[in-house]
């Protein structure tokens, strides 16, 4: 059971310092014997991220989800090692899903807090389209009256700030697609979405962190919202 989330505050320099010792230490045996350095350092600092977070969000979109539990907005930190060659057992680094919809939260788009030292990451939309999703993707990219709003979304996203679009995967147009559309180029994404990255600021230490965030996913609000309603077409 989840204890009682308070304010959050802040990560804290023990925070950082434990996913850099966890990346030369990446072990059970040392796992096991610093777990509640990652208990107090990462899991319940972000716990207290993701209620905090998860009412700001809602300033932008009312049906965001933010659950404080592992596998819910909390990404777990061992790795699924089945069918890698790297068997390294734990992920060095903290992430952070809020979704939007109620579908599987990786079959929405949502907003993304990625901490793996020394750069902190944020994104907005989808990492990774379910096939459903996929074939109204790609043809809301082509549409008469989506494929447009696509470009707009993209434009103002991209004069916000400093933002990237990511997600592009295939080298070549889909089959059935024109490969001299305009939109071409989204047409060869598996996912779609804005991104931030930068160096750990000095913010992640305190409560304006939320602030922060907040206003980096405000900027990239039109590529989520711009999915959302891919998404609601594609589940009629």
């Amino acid at each position: 059971m989840i204890k009682e989330v308070r304010t959050f505050k802040g990560f804290s320099k023990e925070s950082v310092s434990f996913l850099k010792r966890l990346k030369k230490n990446n072990n059970k045996n040392w796992f096991e014997n610093h777990k509640s350095d990652y208990e107090n350092s990462i899991l319940m600092p972000s716990r207290d991220f993701v209620v905090g977070m998860g009412h700001r969000l809602k300033e932008l979109s009312s049906g965001v989800n933010a659950d404080p539990r592992v596998n819910k907005s909390l990404f777990k930190i061992h790795r699924d090692t089945r069918f890698s060659n790297d068997k390294t057992p734990y992920k060095t680094n903290l992430g952070i899903w809020f979704w939007e919809g109620e579908s599987g939260r990786f079959d929405c788009s949502g907003f993304y807090f990625h901490l793996e030292p020394p750069n902190m990451m944020l994104g907005a939309g989808i990492y990774m389209f379910s096939k459903h999703i996929m074939a109204e993707y790609r043809n809301s990219v082509v549409h008469k009256t989506h494929g447009p709003a696509l470009v707009r979304t993209v434009n103002k996203v991209m004069k916000a700030g400093n933002y990237q679009i990511g997600g592009q995967h295939y080298k070549k147009t889909p089959r059935g697609f024109d490969p001299e559309h305009k939109n071409t180029k989204y047409l060869l994404h598996n996912g779609f979405y804005a991104m931030y990255e930068t160096k750990i600021p000095v913010t992640l230490y305190s409560k304006e962190l939320v602030d922060y965030c907040h206003r980096k996913f405000k900027d990239m609000l039109p590529v989520h919202k711009w999915l959302c309603s891919v998404i609601k077409r594609a589940l009629k």
